[in-house]
């Protein structure tokens, strides 16, 4: 299994490209492309190494990781997939832009498909496990890929640190019940891809991060 990370719009969010090398099947988590540039990057990519992309996986729908959801599934072919959670963040998604004043296009999103706790997806030869995470909203998910020692957070868990709670439908003492729960016990070798900043391993999180 490949991968890429790419780190785009301006509230520094972290998007990923992963795609089977022998298929090129591929999903996109978290396509928060905002500006035109970024769009055409991302495009380019899918396009230059001939990737088929199967699905959008959105850990959440908070605006920084949503924008670029429905455009890329235009484009690709692909449908877009999160929890009926986050479905109210989806419909509101004019508003959230609107409320951090970013002069962005923009229409509602609504999932074409409904994801939660227990749901396998596949990729190539590799699974792709949904995680219920909420805490940092409703219907916050995480993708665990055991194969490969992956797991895409979203804004879950950071390195050092935690996904903020002081927005629609946060709540902190569910966010770490999550963590302790659904993420601590997973192998200490697994690599956290979070929705920013740089990757970490759930071993150095048990360690040092001091909101556990």
């Amino acid at each position: 299994m490949n991968s890429i990370m790419l780190t785009v719009n301006p509230f520094g969010e972290n998007m990923y490209i992963l795609w089977d090398e022998v298929t090129h099947h591929a999903v996109v988590i978290d396509p928060g492309m905002m500006r035109d540039a970024e769009r055409e990057m991302v495009l380019k990519y899918i396009t230059d190494n001939e990737l088929k992309v199967q699905h959008i996986l959105l850990t959440h729908l908070h605006l920084d990781h949503i924008t670029g959801a429905r455009w890329l599934a235009e484009q690709t072919g692909a449908d877009v997939c999160g929890s009926k959670l986050d479905a109210p963040l989806g419909l509101d998604l004019c508003n959230q832009v609107a409320r951090f004043h970013l002069n962005i296009d923009c229409d509602a999103l609504i999932l074409d498909r409904e994801l939660a706790e227990g749901d396998i997806l596949t990729l190539g030869d590799e699974t792709i496990q949904v995680i219920h995470v909420p805490g940092h909203s409703p219907g916050g998910l995480a993708f665990y890929m055991p194969q490969s020692n992956l797991l895409f957070a979203g804004d879950t868990i950071f390195n050092g640190s935690v996904g903020r709670t002081d927005l629609w439908g946060g709540d902190m003492a569910e966010l770490i019940t999550s963590i302790r729960e659904k993420i601590l016990p997973l192998p200490d070798e697994t690599v956290i891809a979070s929705g920013h900043g740089p990757t970490t391993t759930v071993a150095d999180e048990k360690r040092c991060n001091p909101f556990l």
